[in-house]
């Protein structure tokens, strides 16, 4: 599996065929809704050429920073 994190202005060139999302619904997003993530394996598709690409764990420690997850406070 790989990841790529892409800028929500390039939103309507996903081909939704191609990755594991199946809508606009389905992506995980930003806090702020500037840039989502989607997930593919096998061939880069088209779109997506150009852009970094992470694996499983590279995208999981992105995740977990302040940027993509709230801090709850218990």
């Amino acid at each position: 599996m790989k990841y790529v994190i892409v800028s929500k202005n390039k939103i309507e060139e996903v081909d939704f065929t191609k990755v594991y999302e199946t809508s606009k619904k389905t992506l995980r997003y930003k806090l702020d809704g500037s840039e989502f993530i989607l997930k593919f394996e096998g061939d880069t598709p088209s779109f997506l050429e150009g852009k970094t690409q992470y694996t499983h764990s590279e995208i999981l420690n992105i995740l977990s920073g302040s940027e993509w997850t709230e801090e709850i406070e218990l």
